[in-house]
């Protein structure tokens, strides 16, 4: 097999310089087109940090994917969402190399999932292969791309994490050759002043700041009149040669007077500590706007290990009297860096913008457990739910509860239990729990059953209230008709819809016995591919049974010839 060595290149300069040695010769490259990005390692995602990087497959699926090293194989999962499709290669130099959103295994790899598969009756699997089942060499292909799980169009996402902790790495750390002449891009920047006593431009509230381009092409803002304790936050995105994407940030720094205060990088974090995205992110912000500030100091609850530096958290003081030049430097892994400068004058004003906070009855305190009777449900709150303690907005209802909104985050699931007893036993099995967006549209959310309680665990504050589905799922034929002749055809493939709670369950067999049908709920098909496993038969019935999440049933029987 040809290997497809890549060199050090542009990241050469980098990598040197990197708190941690990576190896930058001793892998290949995952595929055998030129490397252009769609995501970057360390991207500000909804609750999480972005566990690798995504190389665009030239918006086809079905090229070849290589073990980058020798390896072997040490777990494989193929589920609905998340990665969909997906190898994980433990390699001998301490490194596990992941392949996600894949089309399909290479033969023998689909062949021992393909076993599991029907040993268990279920498309969905995982697996963790003995380390001599499925051994690979440096080069050989061991899948095809595709668009499985939670993608949203063709590319392959590819990871490398360290042995034993399994902490992810930035792969461009690597030697891969990523063309990236392209400065960080700097769209808005924000003061906040952070305690009862602080004040940026007379405001004492979140503050966007105004700034123009230099001779040198840095930036600076106007000059600032503050006091007291700030922080600091921006909006601002990175963008590689050969693709428009809106790609994250490798490196912010602050200065104060020429003092590192605050730098952190993202060459590697834990996924035990990825939701503290939500401390690293002005979450209110992105809840009422779409947009990410991404802040400089670190707000209560932040235990991301992802920081360099972090004097007082990245807090700055302000003094009457005193000037201070605050400095923000962005940075990409191939070293290409925007700069800007905010000139600050300490000096106390009167507050021309005054906001008393909403208090609401309810003072929930984070690190204690918090229960609340709301009338038609229960909410518990286990200790650190939350970041930080704050006045929850409550709403009691017979049928209806609101619980606050979404611009507060939750760390850890909490429990929402509705009281059922006032329904007969044939409504509860209709019946379960929905989440409410502003526009009222309902959403199914897991909701167990025991006798007179209905209980759903979840990190999502809002409105919640109880839903009957009686409607049974849809399942139509798509690629032929009743006793059509399929000797020509290569699969089968059938539609299946469900209007409100959901698909739960699927199930098919031929002539009585059970075939693997692979769901893709994206385009909401089935489809059995012909092997040999299917006996030969003159007709050949074959029935689909389908259930949604409160369990009302469609069976689908039809036929289909093939010599």
């Amino acid at each position: 097999m040809k290997s497809f060595v890549l060199g050090i290149g542009l990241l050469f300069a980098i990598i040197g310089n990197s708190q941690k040695k990576y190896p930058t010769e001793y892998f290949q490259s995952p595929m055998n087109i030129p490397i252009i990005l769609a995501g970057t390692f360390g991207e500000l995602r909804s609750n999480h940090f972005h566990s690798g990087i995504d190389i665009k497959t030239q918006q086809r699926e079905g090229l070849p994917i290589f073990a980058i090293a020798d390896g072997a194989v040490t777990r494989i999962k193929v589920s609905l969402w998340g990665y969909g499709k997906v190898l994980y290669v433990t390699h001998p130099n301490g490194y596990t190399s992941v392949y996600g959103h894949l089309q399909k295994f290479s033969p023998k790899i689909e062949a021992y999932v393909q076993k599991l598969q029907y040993a268990k009756k279920s498309f969905e699997i995982e697996t963790f292969p003995n380390s001599d089942a499925l051994i690979l060499e440096k080069g050989e292909i061991i899948a095809y791309s595709g668009n499985t799980g939670g993608s949203s169009g063709p590319h392959l996402h590819f990871e490398i994490r360290e042995n034993g902790t399994q902490k992810p790495t930035n792969p461009l750390l690597y030697g891969y050759e990523v063309p990236d002449a392209t400065n960080p891009i700097l769209e808005k920047v924000f003061l906040y002043p952070l305690n009862e006593n602080s004040a940026v431009n007379g405001n004492t509230t979140r503050t966007q700041l105004n700034f123009t381009t230099q001779a040198d092409g840095s930036f600076i803002t106007d000059k600032v009149t503050a006091n007291g304790v700030l922080g600091l936050g921006f909006i601002g995105f990175d963008r590689l040669d050969m693709a428009a994407n809106r790609n994250g940030i490798y490196a912010i720094t602050m200065k104060v007077n020429g003092t590192v205060v605050t730098s952190y990088n993202f060459d590697a974090f834990s996924f035990k500590e990825t939701r503290y995205i939500n401390t690293l992110i002005d979450y209110e912000y992105q809840s009422l706007f779409r947009e990410r500030i991404l802040k400089c100091f670190k707000s209560p609850g932040n235990k991301l290990s992802i920081y360099n530096t972090a004097l007082d958290d990245g807090k700055i003081n302000i003094n009457n009297g005193l000037s201070y030049t605050l400095e923000l430097l962005l940075e990409d892994i191939a070293g290409n860096e925007t700069k800007l400068t905010i000139p600050i004058v300490g000096k106390e004003l009167p507050a021309q913008e005054v906001v008393t906070e909403k208090t609401y009855l309810n003072y929930l305190v984070a690190n204690k457990p918090n229960n609340y009777d709301l009338e038609a449900a229960k909410v518990y709150f286990p200790t650190n739910t939350f970041y930080e303690d704050f006045y929850i907005d409550l709403k009691k209802g017979k049928d209806t509860i609101a619980i606050h909104n979404n611009t507060v985050p939750a760390h850890r699931k909490f429990t929402i239990s509705f009281d059922v007893k006032k329904y007969t036993k044939k409504e509860r099995k209709q019946l379960f729990i929905v989440r409410l967006n502003q526009k009222l549209k309902s959403y199914y959310v897991s909701t167990y059953k025991r006798a007179n309680t209905f209980t759903t665990r979840t990190k999502n504050l809002g409105t919640y209230t109880l839903a009957k589905d009686s409607v049974a799922p849809k399942i139509t034929t798509k690629n032929f008709k009743e006793e059509q002749n399929l000797d020509a055809y290569k699969f089968l493939s059938l539609t299946i819809t469900d209007d409100f709670s959901g698909i739960a369950t699927y199930n098919a067999t031929i002539n009585g016995t059970w075939v693997l049908m692979e769901y893709e709920p994206k385009k909401k098909t089935i489809t059995y591919t012909f092997n040999e496993k299917l006996e030969k038969a003159k007709i050949y019935n074959l029935n689909v049974r389908v259930t949604d999440n409160v369990g009302n049933e469609t069976i689908l029987e039809t036929s289909f010839t093939r010599k």
